[in-house]
């Protein structure tokens, strides 16, 4: 070997550090093994999980609370099938999650191999933005390379690389010098001064803002230009927080509301910036407009949907949103405060009529938390209420699987989230079916010592799936499930738990957690009295 050279598996270690990767989550097997031989050596902290789906999901939410990529080291063929739920959930909803497993290194003659399948590439690229098997040293190194470069400058989806084995373990000389990264491309100043001429000449502007803005530079960009526009504002989940909530023309996150419909009716100028307008958004097939529709957004697949825009911008939603403001002038005045506000307290009334209590139970627990605490929620009653009900004040501070819908994805994605920002609230809310899906991962929590408040919300049922049944007069079956005793088995894994009864014991709770050395399970029922 020579004297400069490193098995391969060591020297993707050292260059995703040169690259800027300083956190891995995963589990190791003998199979990847050799990607570990260069963690400690390049400084890379890992994270264990208990699951590999906890690992992608860890990535998951790392990567959405630090902008920057979350890496998963797999092993062969089930390490990286169990990945795919968190590959999935990171393409629904454009998070930056690269996986680089180990693979076997012949298939087609030799058979009954330990971890063997028939196509490990192939899984991957059903959940990816693409997957692809590394030959050679320089083709994994390209592959990273690829990956990160793509991160920065399209939509950020996930990318899986497999590498044989025998390669890992094969020497090979360093990665080369990192390459320049390219950047998202900007929107044209024609598109952009022919959107302001539509301003201009509207009486009922209105946008529709997604997750590909959710960011405090456009939040403070937004702040004085929707004003003077004259304009109003919804905002899909992935969004909340972009717009001050104390904005007199912010619909909020009730877009999913059928009455929302009507409203987008009447905008004479629709303005679509960073979302897909998808189902998940919407809950309907249509917007309901009627007025002019422009969309702006870096994905062409985006731009030529069934909602079929009047004008199709390509480019960054940020930069575009910034440059408008720059231009904003004069102001429409269509909009009625007093109407937005009496169809938010409407909309807040049916979510509270759908599903009894919870919005009263998210008042209290937003009270106790601060407003820069970063949420992730999973697929839960209490969720889908609070997702409408909770105004945020930053944005980019709740994170939810919305579009692959995925249970267990709260617990393990906050605990990313925490790694990225250590000092800072994280919060974790799972219903108690969801939670038992990736529950196994409190041992990671409490390995690193993390004051991680999780909410456990237990209405003893898949009530979602209930109501959903009786209302399509089904009889409700397999709905009731025994659950465990959920503050005994936290306690089991060394963390603390609390079963308020009170709304001021849930405010005492929430407080302690965020400053314990552990994470904290509390365990909420609709007895609780507010």
């Amino acid at each position: 070997m020579a004297a400069d050279a490193k098995p391969l598996g060591a020297q993707i270690s050292h260059m995703l550090k040169d690259r800027g990767v300083d956190v891995i989550f995963g589990i190791p097997g003998v199979h990847n093994q050799e990607l570990y031989r260069g963690i400690e050596e390049a400084g890379i902290r890992h994270v264990l999980a208990r699951h590999e789906q906890g690992a992608g999901f860890m990535a998951d939410g790392y990567a959405r609370a630090s902008g920057r990529p979350g890496v998963c080291y797999l092993i062969t063929g089930p390490g990286l099938c169990n990945a795919l739920t968190p590959l999935g959930q990171a393409y629904s909803d454009s998070a930056s999650v690269l996986a680089i497993a180990s693979c076997l290194d012949e298939t087609s003659h030799y058979r009954g191999q330990l971890h063997q399948m028939l196509d490990q590439s192939g899984a991957a690229a059903t959940v990816c933005d693409w997957s692809e098997m590394a030959a050679t040293p320089e083709a994994a190194y390209g592959l990273v390379d690829r990956a990160l470069a793509e991160f920065c400058s399209q939509r950020k989806r996930p990318k899986a690389i497999s590498v044989p084995i025998q390669l890992l373990e094969g020497a090979a000389l360093a990665a080369p010098s990192p390459m320049a990264k390219p950047h998202i491309p900007l929107c044209a100043d024609h598109e952009v001064e022919a959107v302001v001429s539509l301003l201009a000449h509207a009486d009922r502007p209105l946008f529709i803002l997604g997750g590909g803005v959710a960011d405090v530079g456009t939040a403070a960009d937004l702040k004085d230009a929707l004003p003077t526009l004259g304009a109003a504002v919804f905002m899909t989940y992935a969004a909340d927080g972009v717009v001050d909530p104390d904005y007199g023309l912010n619909f909020g996150t009730y877009l999913g509301r059928p009455g929302s419909a009507e409203v987008i009716a009447q905008a004479d100028l629709v303005i679509a910036v960073g979302t897909e307008l998808a189902e998940v958004d919407l809950w309907r097939r249509d917007l309901g407009h009627t007025g002019t529709l422009v969309r702006v957004d870096i994905d062409p697949q985006v731009l030529s949907d069934i909602h079929r825009a009047d004008v199709q911008i390509q480019g960054c939603g940020k930069d575009f949103l910034h440059r408008l403001a720059k231009c904003a002038e004069g102001g429409a005045q269509g909009w009625s405060p007093d109407d937005v506000s009496r169809r938010k307290v409407a909309w807040r009334t049916e979510t509270d009529m759908e599903r009894p209590g919870i919005a009263a139970i998210c008042d209290v627990l937003r009270s106790a938390l601060p407003d820069d605490a970063m949420i992730y929620s999973d697929m839960t009653q209490f969720s889908y209420v609070a997702k409408e009900v909770w105004p945020m004040t930053v944005p980019g501070h709740w994170h939810h699987p919305t579009g692959f819908g995925t249970l267990g994805y709260a617990l393990p994605a906050a605990i990313g989230g925490a790694v990225a920002r250590p000092g800072k609230t994280t919060v974790a809310i799972a219903g108690d079916y969801g939670f038992q899906y990736t529950v196994q991962e409190l041992g990671t929590a409490v390995e690193l010592g993390q004051p991680l408040p999780i909410i456990v919300w237990d209405n003893g049922k898949l009530k979602e799936i209930e109501d959903s049944m009786v209302n399509a007069q089904i009889a409700p079956n397999s709905v009731m499930a025994h659950n465990p005793d959920f503050c005994a088995l936290a306690k089991a894994y060394g963390c603390d738990a609390v079963a308020p009864t009170t709304s001021a014991d849930l405010v005492q709770a929430v407080q302690k957690a965020v400053s314990a050395d552990k994470p904290t399970v509390i365990y909420l029922t609709a007895d609780i009295q507010l």
